[in-house]
């Protein structure tokens, strides 16, 4: 559960009990039941349709109030929602939840959109499940990464 079958991140909240197992006094050793417990875990995970949580960060950004429509429609270009907008004497502040994943380069993305005149803060807000077609996109990666390892080892 350290390297999920998935992405190779680590696997949380999953309980495993084995409830039945058999010894052969000769195919049977620690090393045979390890590598059937791992098949049988990825097999199963695979079967459950799991999902790949990412962190989601609350965030302000304040920029002039005629840059406001150039910020906005920059944050749902990363996969933002709007959760509120007010104003703070000639800047507006926008309040948005964001994925982490978007934010990478956003403090030098963000500079020169609010022309050096704004500003954000963040903070982690909760984990939610990544987009279908993101997660698919990651776990092709992650399959890609492997077989060139394969090739490489």
């Amino acid at each position: 559960m350290q390297e999920g079958p998935i992405t190779g991140s680590y696997v949380r909240d999953v309980r495993v009990i084995v409830y039945d197992g058999k010894m052969h006094p000769v195919d049977s050793n620690d090393i045979s039941f390890k590598i059937a417990g791992m098949m049988a875990f990825k097999e199963a995970f695979q079967l459950a349709d799991p999902k790949i949580l990412e962190p989601i960060y609350e965030i302000e950004v304040s920029v002039p109030e005629e840059l406001m429509g150039d910020v906005v429609t920059d944050l749902q270009t990363r996969r933002s929602i709007i959760i509120g907008m007010d104003s703070n004497s000639h800047y507006q502040v926008i309040k948005a939840r964001t994925p982490l994943a978007e934010l990478d380069r956003y403090p030098r993305h963000c500079a020169p959109l609010p022309q050096g005149r704004g500003h954000y803060t963040g903070h982690f807000a909760e984990y939610a499940p990544v987009p279908s077609d993101i997660q698919k996109k990651l776990a092709e990666e992650y399959k890609r990464r492997k077989r060139t390892d394969l090739f490489r080892s």
